[in-house]
């Protein structure tokens, strides 16, 4: 286990590098300065303990983490502002100005159906879930693995402890028994 002042020794040798690497990653001095700072917070608040011969390798492993989550913020960040500053400008001499009347939802968006529509979804949500769940369970979870998680095959394979083929049998009857169900509902899918 590592003490503080190796710890604090390591930190002091790595910091001149990490540096460089986040602003070569993110082209800013200030966030690279915030990546750094913050990757050795978590360093030493969760694997302080760890033997020094493993902080190399968690410390760069925690920058790229760092790193990438920055890039995530800069994204949504991103996308608010631009979705914020298309919308309708403030005209002269117009002080009724109000953003959220200058939004119109998408048409075939969720925000754009109607109440009705909203609610038979809703409703045919509701039946299809039942029905699932009706499923036998190795049936009930290919099926869900397969079309709902988007796993493939293998991996579906792989998480049941069966092989491809059994993965294959199991989504087939599946779907043919919800579908039959739900056909016997009304729903067309």
């Amino acid at each position: 286990m590592a003490t503080d002042k190796e710890l604090s020794d390591f930190l002091e040798h790595v910091e001149r590098r990490a540096f460089k690497q986040a602003v070569y990653a993110v082209r800013k001095d200030e966030a690279a300065l915030d990546i750094v700072q913050d990757a050795m917070i978590k360093l030493a608040e969760k694997y302080g303990d760890k033997p020094v011969a493993e902080l190399p390798m968690l410390f760069q492993r925690i920058v790229q983490t760092t790193i990438l989550d920055y890039f995530r913020r800069e994204k949504v960040r991103n996308a608010w502002v631009s979705l914020f500053s298309g919308m309708g400008k403030r005209q002269e001499g117009n002080d009724d100005f109000d953003i959220l009347e200058t939004h119109e939802a998408e048409e075939g968006s969720a925000a754009a159906e109607s109440t009705a529509d909203q609610v038979e979804r809703a409703q045919t949500l509701a039946i299809i879930d039942a029905e699932v769940q009706k499923l036998p369970a190795r049936q009930r979870e290919a099926f869900l693995m397969r079309y709902w998680q988007d796993m493939d095959v293998a991996e579906t394979a792989e998480a049941m402890g069966c092989s491809e083929g059994s993965v294959k049998t199991h989504c087939s009857r599946a779907t043919h028994t919800l579908a039959e169900s739900l056909k016997a509902k009304g729903l067309k899918l």
